[in-house]
């Protein structure tokens, strides 16, 4: 009986994706809402590339509706998160000209977390997403189509967007969104 090593991105993502999802049905116990850790990105050189698409929701209306200002509402998110293992609220961020943003951390029975998965920041902005280089290829893609990242795997690689306009950008790594590796851009 021969055995087939061959190794697709396809069928790693499926395997991938079925042991995450054993693991998280052999520990499932509700709501997962503990905040976990993310791992430190190892040094080297960055590969970035960059975004400016125009900010819309999922319906392509101006996303100002959604936007979590006003003084200081909570923003809605619709049952986004009720699948994420590591969100623990809106990490407040405004003030920075820039925030990052791990991608590969440690959530939803493996590295299938952003870290931190929900953050608020001012217009203007850069969000710049790293890899930290654990748990396969990630990707960060906006659940509208307004931005998105290529497919990497390694560590230091890099992904940037400026939020102009105040409104809730929602994203996910394709590959393991059904797993739960979504997040959320709060922009006032």
């Amino acid at each position: 009986m021969t055995r087939d090593t061959n190794l697709t991105r396809r069928r790693f993502t499926a395997l991938t994706a079925t042991a995450a999802l054993s693991t998280a049905l052999a520990g499932c116990s509700g709501s997962g809402g503990d905040a976990a850790n993310a791992a430190e990105a190892d040094g080297g050189d960055a590969t970035t590339a960059e975004s400016t698409a125009e900010p819309t929701t999922e319906s392509g209306e101006t996303t100002g509706a959604d936007s979590g200002s006003g003084g200081g509402s909570a923003p809605q998110f619709d049952g986004w998160f009720d699948n994420v293992g590591n969100y623990d609220g809106v990490v407040d961020k405004t003030g920075n000209s820039t925030v990052t943003v791990t991608v590969g951390a440690q959530a939803n029975g493996g590295a299938f977390g952003f870290s931190p998965a929900a953050v608020r920041v001012d217009s203007g902005t850069t969000v710049v997403w790293e890899w930290n280089g654990k748990g396969g290829s990630h990707n960060v893609a906006a659940a509208d189509g307004s931005f998105e990242s290529e497919l990497a795997g390694s560590s230091g690689h890099t992904f940037e967007h400026t939020f102009e306009e105040a409104g809730t950008y929602r994203y996910a790594c394709t590959p393991h969104e059904t797993l739960g590796m979504k997040g959320a851009v709060v922009v006032e």
